[in-house]
């Protein structure tokens, strides 16, 4: 059997260019169908019949997928940009903002100045000082040399730290160098804080003075108030008056006798048994106690005989430490002891 279009046996043979149209068209929509959204498209409108059209090129389109194969047509991509050419000449020009260039110098640096850093201290006013003396003997004809104060935060060479901050110098040929001094604030008043560039002896000379930080002593107290805190910027409460003593009774009425006093009259000390040590004299208020004679010391009470629970324990007399009972130890002028269970 011959074959009509020269393709394979068994094959549904080329495809004629209209096919291959309208297979390209489908591509594209599927295409278009998954990256564009037609709710953002400026030119996409659907009219009263249902259809489609497409403001730009003035088309009419049966379903979304016949618009969307139009906007990746040549027809359409060609209007979009005539009318992005007209849009651009019509739009008024706009100012642009100037932009300084500046030309990075090369030079080759010569290495590091001498310097000299005095410390200083007023008297006076109690304030500290530095002066820097920067050498500069091969500094570039008309220069002058420059310096500035740098933060913690703005360097790469160290870690941040807060309770310091840097002082650099700059002269061409020379490298930059800094110190690294107190971030206390600066007093740059006239008479402390002044720079001077000496062309003679290419000297560049700063001094600068150091505030004295107030103390926080002399601040008063705020006052507080009844949850234990204190509202800021509310005046002080009063303080309350000191607590009065309560007043004396009244005297007795004249002509009536005191009242006798009720309960039990007072013991007397019990009468001294034949043989036994006589009791220790009362104590003296704020005075040494007497002490007892050595040879008669306190004698223990006997053991208690019964059946309560004291009944099986047996009272020891120990002197605290390693002293014979003629040398025990002696603390407030009278002797210690420790009555132990055992």
């Amino acid at each position: 059997m011959d074959r009509d279009w020269g393709s394979k046996p068994g094959s549904g043979g080329a495809a004629s260019a209209q096919n291959e149209a309208i297979d390209r068209r489908e591509r594209l929509r599927r295409l278009a169908l998954e990256t564009i959204d037609l709710a953002k498209d400026p030119y996409f409108m659907r009219n009263h019949l249902g259809s489609y059209e497409c403001k730009l090129c003035l088309t009419l389109h049966n379903n979304e997928g016949n618009y969307l194969a139009h906007t990746q047509g040549k027809r359409h991509q060609t209007n979009l940009a005539k009318r992005a050419a007209r849009e651009a000449k019509d739009a008024p020009v706009q100012p642009q903002p100037h932009k300084r260039k500046l030309s990075l110098r090369k030079t080759v640096k010569i290495g590091r100045p001498g310097y000299c850093v005095t410390k200083q201290y007023d008297s006076d006013t109690k304030q500290r000082s530095l002066l820097f003396q920067i050498k500069y003997p091969e500094i570039e004809d008309l220069a002058k040399p420059r310096h500035r104060f740098m933060s913690s935060f703005e360097q790469r060479v160290q870690s941040f730290d807060k309770r310091y901050q840097y002082l650099l110098f700059a002269a061409e040929p020379y490298e930059i160098i800094g110190f690294k001094i107190p971030s206390t604030e600066i007093d740059k008043t006239t008479p402390k804080f002044f720079s001077h560039w000496d062309q003679d002896s290419k000297v560049f000379t700063l001094q600068l003075y150091f505030k004295i930080k107030p103390p926080e002593a002399n601040k008063p107290p705020s006052a507080p108030v009844a949850n234990g805190t204190s509202v800021p910027g509310a005046p002080p409460r009063p303080l309350p008056p000191p607590p009065q003593a309560p007043p004396p009774p009244p005297p007795p009425p004249q002509g009536i006798p005191p009242p006798a006093p009720m309960g039990n009259p007072p013991r007397g000390p019990p009468p001294t048994m034949p043989g036994s040590v006589p009791p220790p004299p009362p104590p003296i208020a704020n005075g040494p106690r007497p002490m007892p004679p050595v040879g008669s010391l306190p004698i223990p009470p006997p053991p208690l005989v019964g059946s309560g629970t004291m009944a099986n324990f047996t009272p020891v007399l120990k002197f605290l430490g390693h002293h014979s009972p003629t040398n025990f130890p002696i603390w407030g002028n009278r002797p210690q002891w420790l009555l132990c269970l055992i």
